[in-house]
């Protein structure tokens, strides 16, 4: 499907029905396969031959899927996951182990951050943050000699900060690592991170991918482009025999096409059974192949509500890269072209107490902790996930108290915006 435009990708990439075969990718909702002799199934275990033994591993259902999504970010091979959390936490620990380390962009999603500095850390995997605005003399700093990678994101969750793509992988590259990128709230719609110089990408295909709040899940691609064997000595891992698995030399057997994946499913997803099922792979199908008709909407929807918010008196700040005004505007100039995503980020005069006021006076947007799907939804972190911090707290962290993010959805934007309009007429 790879010489179709990425509309036609959506819709058919993927899985391509036989004669007389279903049309739409089939359910195979089987936790095992049967197989003639000891022999057919040995071969599988040996990594010599291609099928399906255990659902843990791989399921048809969710390689259609996979390959889909591969198709539609450019890469040479996808697995699925059970959330994005899981994406990100396989696609790292698979090569950054305890005692290596780990360079990321402090501007992430907060459940990644503590992934990373907190969770990791126990596993003995240190990480240095470092401003997505960071120079490349900046980033050349964070690096030591066990650094296994360099992580970011697309655009950031709820910060809506835009990565310099192209100087992060260079960073990366220049020490012989690969850029791990989380693409969820661009998708391969907006921005293909593998153009940039990005080596893999991961997403919570929960977000847009999905788009109805249907089916918690994750992804991760590999570009095929990081020659592993390169850098041997940095990833013994994928460079010399795994003796948990048959001695297979991962990078050798499979090139750096599908080393990274098949390491990843051989063991992590053997070892964590992260496994997302084929019943939400077949609800993530379905969301991919809208998917392209959904994101121009998203972008249509966020752009008028930002453009609304910023000549608003009660709203102090508007994040949203797609305003000439915004400091990302010129980085979403160049990665983001066609538009970012749905979702604005803006702070409110008054603070939690006009943030709390205005979430509770809305009418046709919802207050729920999901973000990027078809309906609208908000939230006001100083007013529910960080109501136990102080002001002073929360500018700490960078959160002001009067935050609120929204996620625009589907719906008419004359709606949405004449809903924020008497919201907040009532502050």
């Amino acid at each position: 499907m790879n010489q179709y435009g990425i509309d036609t990708t959506c819709v058919q990439g993927g899985y391509t029905p036989g004669n007389g075969e279903p049309r739409q990718i089939p359910i195979v909702q089987s936790t095992t396969f049967k197989y003639a002799t000891s022999e057919d199934m040995g071969k599988l275990f040996d990594l010599e031959a291609s099928g399906y033994f255990y659902s843990r591993l791989q399921n048809p259902t969710c390689d259609s899927v996979a390959a889909k999504i591969a198709a539609l970010e450019g890469g040479t091979a996808a697995m699925l996951t059970s959330s994005g959390q899981a994406a990100n936490f396989f696609a790292l620990f698979n090569i950054a182990s305890c005692g290596d380390h780990i360079v990321s962009s402090s501007s992430i999603y907060g459940g990644t951050f503590n992934l990373i500095s907190v969770t990791m850390a126990k596993m003995g995997v240190e990480v240095t943050f470092v401003s997505p605005n960071s120079t490349l003399e900046e980033l050349d700093a964070a690096f030591r000699p066990n650094t296994k990678c360099v992580f970011g994101e697309t655009i950031a969750n709820p910060a809506l900060t835009v990565l310099d793509i192209e100087t992060f992988a260079k960073a990366a590259h220049d020490h012989g690592v690969p850029l791990i990128v989380d693409n969820t709230f661009a998708t391969p719609v907006n921005c293909r991170p593998f153009e940039w110089g990005c080596d893999i990408v991961t997403h919570s295909t929960t977000k847009y991918m999905d788009g109805h709040g249907a089916a918690v899940g994750g992804c991760i691609v590999d570009s095929g482009n990081f020659d592993w064997m390169a850098h041997a000595d940095k990833f013994p891992g994928l460079c010399t025999p795994d003796d948990s698995y048959h001695g297979v030399t991962y990078a050798e057997r499979f090139g750096k096409e599908g080393a990274f994946i098949t390491k990843c499913t051989a063991q992590l997803m053997r070892d964590f059974g992260s496994t997302q099922s084929p019943q939400s792979a077949f609800y993530l199908n379905l969301g991919l192949e809208s998917l392209h008709v959904r994101m121009a909407r998203h972008c249509e929807n966020g752009l008028a509500v930002a453009q609304f918010l910023a000549g608003h008196p009660k709203v102090e700040k508007v994040h949203y890269c797609g305003l000439p005004q915004d400091p990302y505007h010129p980085m979403a100039q160049k990665y983001l072209p066609n538009g970012s995503c749905g979702v604005v980020s803006f702070e409110l005069k008054g603070g939690r107490e006009a943030a709390g006021l205005f979430l509770k006076n809305l009418k046709l947007a919802a207050i729920e902790t999901h973000v990027a799907d078809a309906r609208t939804c908000c939230l006001c972190p100083a007013a529910s996930t960080h109501r136990q911090m102080t002001d002073e707290q929360l500018a700490a962290a960078d959160i002001p108290a009067g935050l609120v993010r929204m996620s625009c959805g589907l719906e008419s934007s004359a709606d949405l915006i004449a809903d924020i309009e008497q919201a907040l007429a009532q502050i």
